[in-house]
């Protein structure tokens, strides 16, 4: 992240048209590394997770007249890439001709055979437990986990309550403990 980054300034920038799009090559320059591995974890695949971040921005610019700053625009972005990341995996479960026995085999197997993934056998374990995750609840652990994103936060990304993310969150770790000992 850019220390310099002042997000006040960066609204005012992408309030006038003469200077917005300066303000978004700033938003752009903040963002784009935070949201490519928030998407990357839920998508894992490194071609997927860069074109999701491509529309999150297009997305985001086309839209960018309609931000009213109410929320944060880091919460409205990731929105957005949530957002992006369900529509992707819906269309791509739909598409894919998967066992119903084991929606996530795709997954996992795009996971191993990932030629970006660098991880050693713990990392691919807890990848292959994430797995195991509904979505949404992935999301919410990946926030919370990998971002260190408060639940305030997410409440506002989910429209959620906090309560609701901290049990989601509890639940998640649970299931992934059970996952790691069962693979251990």
């Amino acid at each position: 992240m850019n220390s310099s980054y002042n997000e006040s300034e960066v609204l005012a920038l992408l309030q006038r048209q003469d200077t917005q799009r300066k303000g978004f090559e700033m938003v752009v320059a903040q963002y784009s590394e935070q949201l490519y591995w928030q998407i990357r974890r839920m998508v894992l695949s490194h071609e997927d997770a860069n074109d999701l971040l491509q529309n999150t921005f297009i997305k985001a610019w086309t839209s960018i007249d309609y931000f009213r700053g109410e929320a944060k625009l880091s919460t409205w972005l990731y929105r957005i890439a949530l957002n992006e990341c369900l529509t992707f995996l819906n269309k791509q479960r739909a598409e894919a001709k998967v066992s119903l026995d084991d929606p996530d085999a795709d997954a996992l197997q795009k996971l191993e055979g990932d030629a970006y993934f660098s991880g050693d056998r713990a990392q691919m374990l807890l990848q292959k437990a994430l797995l195991t995750l509904p979505e949404k609840q992935r999301m919410v652990f990946n926030l919370k986990y990998y971002q260190e994103m408060k639940y305030e936060e997410m409440s506002e990304i989910f429209g959620t309550s906090v309560g609701a993310l901290k049990a989601s969150y509890h639940h998640a770790v649970k299931k992934i403990e059970k996952f790691l000992e069962e693979a251990l």
